[in-house]
């Protein structure tokens, strides 16, 4: 869907997982979100590891590096659905920034098949944008990964030695708001043409009054051009425009 600046709460969402193919029965090992309400982020976010009872593809591994082992005492899918649904809060509608939507989507989908195979998809339904095609319809024929935006719009990368869901929505946050500030700039842009436009009508309503320079104002004024000659010889602009036309 388009971008809605309208819209009050953006939830960024990024996932990692032990493959690239949910199908296959890879799985979702992260979860890491975001909130930005009214375009600033408020520090209330989600985060969670997840036990995925599989060993990750060597290179899904060497993307994020979250091992078996280390995701061992990690809750299941299962034991945090609840949590994380109440912090989406779907009922109100949020909108979901995710850079390239439909993989973390597919898995997201898959991890709720699981537990009722019977339900609409996670998905269905949900308000969602992908900064990835919104970063690619604001520049066309460039790179528009998440390290190649970061750089573009001058956002410190430098700790994304590796991927993380978390990191990567607190650096897609970031890029998002500056993907979008355009549009901001724009209302605002309006706001001020509307204000100038009301300021210049009050202007054309004013009596209008010639005012003179005084004769020591004129001296005052020509020494300062001589001045000005004098250190900067040809070089004058104005100069060069009077022989110009002479």
């Amino acid at each position: 869907m388009s971008v809605d600046q309208a819209s009050n709460r953006w939830i960024v969402l990024d996932t990692e997982t032990t493959g690239t193919d949910p199908g296959s029965g890879h799985r979702v090992i992260e979860i890491g979100c975001i909130e930005i309400v009214d375009r600033r982020k408020t520090g209330n976010n989600f985060h969670v590891y997840l036990n995925a009872d599989r060993d990750s593809e060597e290179g899904a591994l060497r993307v994020h590096g979250l091992t078996r082992e280390f995701l061992a005492d990690k809750p299941r899918f299962a034991d945090v659905v609840e949590k994380f649904l109440a912090y989406m809060d779907l009922q109100a509608q949020p909108e979901i920034v995710i850079h390239n939507a439909a993989f973390d989507l597919g898995f997201l989908d898959a991890e709720f098949a699981r537990l009722d195979a019977q339900a609409p998809p996670f998905s269905e339904g949900l308000r969602v944008v992908d900064s990835l095609q919104v970063a690619r319809e604001r520049h066309p024929g460039q790179a528009n990964s998440l390290n190649a935006l970061c750089k573009r719009y001058a956002i410190d990368a430098s700790a994304r030695t590796l991927h993380g869901a978390l990191l990567d929505s607190e650096l897609l946050a970031d890029v998002y708001l500056a993907l979008t500030a355009g549009q901001a700039a724009l209302s605002l842009d309006l706001a001020v043409e509307t204000v100038a436009e009301r300021l210049s009508s009050q202007a054309r309503r004013l009596p209008r009054r010639l005012v003179l320079p005084t004769s020591e104002e004129l001296d005052r004024h020509r020494q300062r051009i001589e001045a000005l000659q004098a250190i900067a010889g040809d070089a004058v602009i104005w100069a060069q425009q009077r022989k110009a036309a002479g």
